[in-house]
């Protein structure tokens, strides 16, 4: 996708995603199907994304709370977000180049910031949604620049709609709050920084100046889970990395990422990615 930094850590064994991706002048519009993971992103600075779900199931953990089914989500100048999806969900996203500032929409600030809305904005802007992609097949270069104003205007009517009908919530205030979303994304930062080495619960306390029961509780309102366990995640998904690479042995790269005891790590690896480490190895040489 355009204009996105993004990390993910999938949940699950097999990674399986699709995505189409209009573009038009000025905005695009991408629809992705995805899988089991956590997902920390980050917009480029002079655009404005609004997402939302195009589909029921699981909630998705979006900013450290559990989205309702009108939820509808906004960044904007670099605006940064972190995701929870235990199970494969569909959303869209409508990024529009440059950033809106003149339409009265929600202000993100460093992080994303997300709203109910009613359920009669909301579906007009899934039905909306899903009427462009259906009839705007890729057409000449004149023909879009007629084409994609047009559209982009339907979707601020859409969006405007949405925004005006916003319902204030106690949970949406939870999500849109700052401190404990910094401290989640300095936590990211640093372990961002760390790869090759293994880092832990004291260290990351260390380095920010905090209470590991404070990270502790950081990690689990973005992430869903423990400190521990998070940690874990992250190297185990380091290391798979590292054997895709297929530049250095198994015990090297569970040595460089913290995992001593190498049967544990084998049986972690492998009820995760569906594989052996051995395997995954074998496959990036070629074996």
């Amino acid at each position: 996708m355009r204009n996105l930094n993004v990390d993910f850590t999938p949940l699950v064994r097999t990674i399986s995603a699709e995505q189409i991706i209009l573009n038009l002048p000025g905005c695009s519009i991408n629809l992705v199907k995805s899988f089991p993971r956590i997902t920390d992103g980050q917009f480029a600075p002079d655009c404005t994304v609004v997402a939302f779900t195009m589909d029921e199931g699981m909630p998705i953990r979006f900013n450290g709370v559990d989205e309702v089914p009108s939820a509808i989500v906004i960044g904007s100048n670099g605006a940064a977000y972190t995701t929870v999806e235990r199970v494969g969900r569909e959303y869209a996203s409508i990024v529009f180049t440059p950033q809106v500032d003149d339409r009265g929409w929600p202000d993100s600030g460093p992080n994303f910031r997300i709203f109910e809305t009613s359920p009669w904005a909301y579906g007009w802007l899934q039905a909306l949604v899903r009427e462009i992609m259906s009839v705007s097949p890729p057409a000449p270069d004149a023909e879009q620049h007629q084409i994609g104003p047009a559209i982009r205007e339907s979707l601020f009517s859409g969006i405007d709609a949405a925004f005006a009908d916003v319902i204030p919530s106690k949970w949406a205030a939870r999500a849109n709050t700052l401190r404990q979303f910094k401290i989640f994304q300095d936590i990211r930062a640093i372990l961002a920084d760390s790869i090759g080495h293994p880092i832990y619960s004291s260290d990351l306390a260390k380095q920010l100046g905090l209470s590991v029961r404070t990270i502790h509780d950081a990690v689990l309102q973005y992430s869903g889970m423990s400190l521990h366990r998070y940690l874990r995640l992250r190297r185990l998904w380091l290391v798979r990395q590292q054997l895709r690479a297929g530049t250095q042995s198994v015990k090297a790269a569970a040595l460089a990422f913290g995992f001593w005891h190498f049967g544990d790590f084998s049986q972690s690896y492998r009820t995760l990615f569906g594989e052996t480490p051995s395997e995954t190895l074998a496959r990036a040489r070629g074996g």
